[in-house]
């Protein structure tokens, strides 16, 4: 492991320290090990576009908005490769909850979640991604088979 040295004035750390206890952080250091994994991987997203990511995409929207839950189900149904699995949830009388979880080319995903967040009616949407690498297909390993579809694994 290596070490580096960091000065910050009186009120950032005293900011960071108070980030550190809400979060329930037990030291400095790890606490800026996640800040630096973040944004190196908010770097490396947006820097290569070859990437592949899992993610998920939730977003609150009106459901009595005239043809809306359609074109948001036509959606997820036109980019099936893209989606994984969809949740809905009734929040009130007007408002539903969507929580569409999503894998593929990380430009292909941020794409197509712009898409859905742009549609009228769409509100409160965020979009959450982690970069992974595709690892080699293999069948039958162990006691589970996975028909030669690779494997996405998380990158550290």
């Amino acid at each position: 492991m290596e070490r580096i040295t960091m000065s910050l004035d009186e009120n950032l750390a005293q900011a960071f320290d108070n980030l550190i206890r809400d979060r329930g952080y037990t030291s400095r250091s790890e606490a800026m090990r996640d800040l630096l994994r973040r944004e190196t991987e908010a770097h490396r997203q947006t820097q290569y576009a070859k990437t592949w990511c899992v993610g998920s995409l939730s977003y609150v929207y009106d459901h009595h908005l005239r043809d809306l839950a359609k074109r948001l189900t036509a959606a997820q149904h036109e980019h099936h490769d893209l989606v994984i699995s969809t949740t809905h949830v009734h929040l009130d009388h007007e408002n539903c909850l969507e929580t569409v979880i999503l894998r593929g080319p990380t430009s292909a995903v941020r794409k197509f979640a712009n898409a859905l967040q742009a549609e009228r009616g769409v509100r409160h949407g965020q979009l959450n991604l982690i970069s992974v690498e595709q690892g080699a297909a293999h069948h039958g390993v162990g006691a589970h088979r996975h028909h030669g579809h690779p494997h996405l694994v998380p990158k550290s």
